[in-house]
């Protein structure tokens, strides 16, 4: 592996909220670079949640970060 891109699929800052679009976005990313050329591998996913408390609410957010590993870098990650 030359190249090793790491995406975060979900909220994983309670300060920053991510939309569901955002989240979206994110996940055809994963899928496109599992997909597309040159195509990348999982080399590992990470699964984590947190439980904060915001004023008077908890909020559990939940996220996976993918480490997606490719031969080169490619063009459409620039």
């Amino acid at each position: 592996m030359r190249f090793i891109k790491r995406i975060v699929v979900g909220n994983d800052n309670p300060q920053n909220i991510r939309t569901e679009a955002e989240v979206q976005e994110a996940m055809d990313l994963v899928n496109r670079c599992l997909s597309g050329t040159p195509r990348g591998f999982i080399l590992n996913v990470e699964k984590c949640f947190g439980l904060y408390n915001i004023g008077e609410h908890q909020v559990v957010l939940q996220y996976a970060v993918y480490h997606l590993g490719f031969a080169r870098k490619p063009l459409h990650l620039d």
